[in-house]
């Protein structure tokens, strides 16, 4: 199991490799009054990344879908996985939080 909780995120949990494949849990408070809405975007590469640009991005689970229990997206493939906050033009990954890497490690995981 691998858990990361960046610090401005309210993050209960991240659950990453079951037996069939692996899925990674996005936990965050829908908007409100003392909460700025958060989504989460499935970068395209390293490059984009680092750059935070979200032309080419994917958009997994939106504003709504952290809430509750979460939203489970499942990595299907064996390979560096690169999300952001893509929220009000990217500005929480520009300033360097709500981004993260999952790096399954080869043994770990298997390809589908």
């Amino acid at each position: 199991m691998l858990v990361l909780v960046p610090a401005a995120a309210r993050a209960e949990r991240f659950v990453v490799g079951d037996a069939a494949r692996w899925t990674w849990v996005f936990m965050y408070d829908p908007p409100n009054a003392t909460t700025h809405a958060h989504s989460v975007y499935m970068m395209r590469n390293a490059a984009d990344y680092q750059s935070c640009n979200l032309k080419a991005a994917k958009l997994v689970a939106n504003v709504m879908q952290g809430a509750g229990s979460g939203y489970e997206f499942v990595l299907r493939k064996r390979k560096p996985h690169y999300f952001v906050c893509g929220e009000r033009g990217g500005i929480h990954c520009t300033m360097g939080q709500m981004k993260f890497i999952v790096k399954p490690k080869s043994s770990a995981c298997r390809d589908d």
